[in-house]
């Protein structure tokens, strides 16, 4: 089915299955955003239904559909109820719709070829009833032909090309309108784009950014941000505020952050994030490649797999070394990663962030990790974090506007 056109009737009866292909409810309905310019509308999510509830899919959450359902790449789903948002279009809501003398039956998606799997509107199915005959007469055109089905507001369409942009580049868009237009536009993203466009603003532009938004919605986004980003974020709350945020996050996310926000600012603690690749000695060099194939995982991350005792949720069993991919591709597939160790000197959560640097500079490491005395493993630090706090202010602004 990757291969070929899939039309939105099968699609809204497919079977939602989690990461373990088990059914965990039922696509109902298709998310739709308008296109950049001339490009087709693309997919943004599911409607499904699951424990009884009406819920949103984000379509990078999904890594395939074919005849058995929709496939999760992992088995985290918000079961908040969905909410459509100004631009997006549903499927259900272009079903009948009139064209002339002709109403649309049904909409072509194809699939998309990048980062993640994607789709995209390809083409439209339409039907004229005679009445004369018993049978409706049926065609299918080009997504162009009737492009006004998928028209929206000038806003819409601006949100619809942002959504095509490097999160860097919309937020240098977005720093030239004012405010109001600005969390307008802000609004109208998914909530992993918004998380995106967070993490490339200073936190005082994030907080106003979201000052209008109800608390599901900065909990959805929230639950969408790196670690290290989110708590900085946090830190910059007011008490009250922040309180109010942790107590809505599901209890295992607020443990973490509320974690994390007890280390000193500039510390290493404060920049780790504990989302890394964590397996145990006896798991295998294959299994270790399909934990760096997901494409979820930040290149930083995926670019060497930790490796300690159970528990394997940081903070972790005892830490025994570091496997990079590098290793990994030379090893044989059923090789065990006990056997193919660096002893990689981790940091204390305590180092001040300039030793950090130096460290990874020192080591030409990409991340490294941070234990505790007992040698647990908490976290790791990536590079681009830390390039993050060691730039000097305002770097973000002078690389958009050409400042040397």
């Amino acid at each position: 089915m990757a291969a070929e056109l899939i039309y939105a009737f099968r699609v809204m009866r497919l079977t939602l299955l989690d990461a373990d292909g088990a059914p965990i409810g039922r696509l109902d309905d298709v998310v739709l955003a308008p296109g950049q310019a001339a490009k087709p509308p693309r997919v943004v999510g599911f409607v499904a239904t699951s424990q009884r509830r009406r819920i949103f899919v984000n379509a990078n959450r999904v890594a395939a559909l074919d005849n058995d359902g929709a496939h999760l790449r992992s088995w985290d789903l918000d079961l908040n109820p969905f909410k459509p948002r100004a631009g997006e279009i549903l499927v259900s809501s272009l079903i009948d719709r009139r064209v002339g003398e002709e109403a649309v039956s049904d909409i072509a998606l194809r699939p998309v070829a990048g980062r993640t799997l994607s789709w995209e509107v390809a083409r439209v199915r339409l039907a004229r009833r005679h009445p004369l005959r018993r049978r409706r007469s049926e065609r299918v055109v080009d997504w162009e032909e009737v492009a006004e089905l998928f028209a929206t507001s000038t806003l819409a369409a601006e949100a619809a090309r942002l959504r095509e942009l490097h999160p860097s580049d919309v937020a240098a868009a977005l720093r030239s309108l004012p405010l109001t237009q600005r969390r307008q536009l802000a609004a109208m993203l998914d909530d992993e784009g918004l998380a995106d466009l967070l993490e490339e603003l200073p936190e005082a532009e994030q907080l106003r950014l979201i000052e209008g938004l109800d608390l599901e919605r900065v909990v959805a986004v929230f639950d969408e941000m790196e670690y290290d980003d989110l708590t900085d974020l946090l830190a910059e709350m007011p008490g009250e505020q922040r309180s109010r945020i942790i107590a809505a996050m599901e209890p295992e996310e607020a443990d973490v952050v509320t974690r994390l926000l007890a280390y000193a600012e500039g510390s290493a603690g404060s920049l780790m994030t504990p989302e890394v690749i964590i397996l145990g000695p006896t798991a295998t060099v294959a299994e270790a490649l399909a934990q760096v194939r997901d494409p979820s995982w930040q290149v930083s991350v995926a670019a060497q797999v930790y490796v300690t005792q159970a528990p394997f949720v940081a903070p972790t069993g005892t830490y025994l070394g570091v496997v990079h991919f590098q290793r990994l591709l030379r090893e044989p597939p059923a090789m065990e990663l006990g056997r193919c160790l660096e002893p990689e000197p981790t940091i204390p959560p305590t180092m001040p962030e300039r030793e950090v640097a130096e460290r990874l500079a020192a080591y030409n490491l990409l991340s490294v990790g941070v234990c505790d005395q007992a040698g647990h493993l908490l976290g790791a630090i990536t590079v681009d974090d830390v390039l993050d706090r060691v730039l000097p202010t305002g770097w973000r602004q002078r690389r958009r506007t050409g400042v040397g």
